[in-house]
């Protein structure tokens, strides 16, 4: 049985490893960017089963990819999140899901299952 996937595209280190070790302990394979464009690439290669994307990346805004990567993942779901208030027009699409920081590992772990 392979395990599940998860893609963390985020520049924020310490979230990057809280949410690593989280789903490392739940089982799943887990893959990290820091660049959007890093983030695309492992995508691609990796098809996770979840992704979570933040907003604000070194490189570009996160979000302006949310249609490209339910386009191009169609398994995966795909968690949009940012410390902002304002959200931008995206796409409707029930595999897609807004969280704002900071995150909680309950409610994290109540999306997942």
């Amino acid at each position: 049985m392979s395990l599940r996937k998860v893609l963390i595209i985020d520049d924020e280190m310490d979230l990057c490893i809280l949410l690593k070790n989280f789903f490392t302990k739940q089982n799943f394979e887990v893959v990290m960017s820091h660049k959007l464009s890093d983030g695309i690439r492992e995508a691609l290669d990796f098809f996770p089963d979840i992704v979570f994307l933040d907003n604000n990346l070194p490189d570009s805004q996160g979000w302006s990819k949310a249609k490209y990567l339910l386009e191009a993942l169609p398994q995966a779901n795909i968690f949009l999140i940012s410390a902002y208030k304002s959200i931008p027009s995206l796409p409707e699409d029930p595999r897609l899901t807004i969280i704002e920081k900071p995150l909680s590992l309950k409610a994290i772990e109540s999306l997942i299952h």
